[in-house]
């Protein structure tokens, strides 16, 4: 394989990808609301902030069925504290799971079926290109974004939530910590590998942007919001060693979805397709 002509299509494809906003819109708008809206309307709610502690003992019930070593972490919190401070750092890490899912879903669905709508597809197939090279060049053009855009609204998130932290928590600092930097640097690039993987193959098979993204949120969505509900019910509680798992586990996917994606892609069937 050769990573000239793959960045070759990263740079053709990324060229057209900024020029369009139905693709930028999206990618843009609810990272923003995940990572800055979220965390400032839990913080700024009054009834979590300023509700007496006689009327949280249901919290209070929950808070004590959570795992020993986050009951460990606000042990020397009052109730309000505590709910914050559980919120912020657990319940809400799972919508950074989101984040690459959402940017990658986007851009990948437009990986070869954008090209089928806009009539390019022939000219892009007929480039002296391995069908490998053709495959992982729009593989990284929609990882790379997906990257970016996660790091970054792990970066407001964090600067949100360390300035609302500073006053109710008594100068304590939330973020940065290991279990948010493996989330965002090791789980979240293997979860967007498997959306793209999936995404791109399926693009390949279908004739149109929105079927390729129906069917590939169709199956990365349900598996996401069980982590969700998990990390809400206590069930999966996402710290390190949690992370660490689901990491390797994702790559292990990655390795044989990827292969098969790739062994998939057959440029004369799509060809054949069109006529």
């Amino acid at each position: 394989m050769r990573i000239n002509k793959v960045i070759l299509i990263f740079k053709k494809d990324w060229r057209e990808i900024r020029r369009n906003w139905q693709i930028l819109l999206p990618i843009l708008v609810i990272p923003f609301m995940i990572s800055v809206l979220l965390p400032m309307f839990i913080l700024s709610t009054p009834s979590i902030i300023s509700m007496p502690t006689s009327s949280l003992s249901g919290i209070e019930t929950l808070m004590k069925n959570l795992p020993k070593n986050i009951q460990t972490e606000i042990r020397e919190m009052n109730i309000q504290q505590a709910l914050i401070y559980v919120m912020l750092q657990y319940f809400l890490a799972p919508f950074f799971l989101v984040i690459p899912i959402m940017v990658s879903d986007v851009i990948a669905s437009d990986s070869f079926a954008g090209e089928k709508e806009r009539k390019t597809i022939e000219a892009l197939l007929a480039t002296p290109i391995s069908d490998s090279e053709l495959f992982m060049g729009k593989v990284l053009v929609a990882f790379i974004p997906a990257v970016i855009v996660t790091t970054a609204s792990f970066l407001l998130y964090s600067v949100v939530v360390d300035l609302y932290s500073l006053r109710l928590l008594n100068g304590k600092l939330i973020l940065p910590n290991l279990t948010w930097l493996l989330l965002i640097f090791c789980l979240s690039p293997t979860v967007a590998l498997t959306s793209i993987g999936l995404t791109v193959t399926i693009s390949t098979k279908v004739k149109g942007f929105r079927e390729a993204q129906q069917i590939s949120a169709g199956v990365t969505i349900p598996v996401l919001f069980m982590l969700i509900f998990g990390q809400v019910m206590g069930i999966v509680i996402l710290g390190p060693q949690m992370i660490a798992l689901l990491t390797i586990s994702f790559l292990i996917v990655n390795f044989f979805l990827f292969s098969i994606g790739i062994s998939l892609f057959e440029r004369e069937e799509i060809l054949s397709k069109l006529v």
